[in-house]
């Protein structure tokens, strides 16, 4: 089962930590909002969501890993680490609900996402549900090449492809957000030190 990192003294998913009223929106004309940035000691994000880190073995896969709280190359992160094995399954990820509950979370008047990452070269994706999706293997994915240094990647809304349902991305749903080591055998190594819609 996955863990939920509430407190950074557990070891796979993290929170949230900044009140907005509801309906909660993404600002439009204005920079950049801030989903995480792992700075909070409480162990909350800037939404007031969690983390968690699971692999494929929730659903009888083989891949092993998980998400921890890390320092690289001087910023403190959300590190994904752990071996992809196709037989059976096929991933690792660390993801955040969006709002308790499951609620839809409207980030209308934004273009997409902007990731502060870090990695071991492979590439990785990132996996989007909204209250569209109705089944685990439902998403909307984008794949991103990251490094060995610190790089920001920006997915534009209109990068993520629905997989196994016709709905169009909603942002105006968005229920959770999850980076992934996908469908490959190898061994995955990603950092996230900042997450923020733009």
């Amino acid at each position: 089962m996955p863990q939920t990192l509430g407190r950074r003294t557990a070891v796979t998913a993290m929170t949230s930590a900044l009140i907005l009223p509801f309906p909660r929106s993404a600002p439009a004309a204005m920079g950049p909002m801030l989903l995480d940035d792992f700075s909070d000691p409480s162990g909350y994000s800037a939404i007031k969501s969690s983390w968690a880190g699971f692999t494929d073995r929730v659903m009888g896969g083989r891949s092993t890993g998980g998400a921890r709280f890390d320092t690289v190359l001087g910023r403190r992160c959300l590190r994904l680490t752990g071996r992809v094995n196709t037989n059976g399954g096929g991933f690792i990820q660390m993801a955040m609900d969006m709002e308790p509950g499951g609620k839809a979370f409207d980030a209308s008047g934004t273009q997409g996402l902007e990731l502060d990452v870090w990695s071991n070269g492979e590439a990785y994706n990132c996996h989007i549900r909204t209250t569209d999706v109705q089944w685990y293997e439902q998403s909307y994915r984008a794949t991103f090449q990251s490094s060995a240094q610190w790089t920001t990647v920006r997915l534009p809304w209109s990068a993520f492809v629905p997989h196994g349902l016709k709905a169009p991305l909603n942002i105006k749903a968005l229920q959770r957000i999850g980076l992934l080591g996908w469908m490959r055998d190898f061994d995955a190594d990603l950092a996230l030190a900042r997450i923020a819609l733009f």
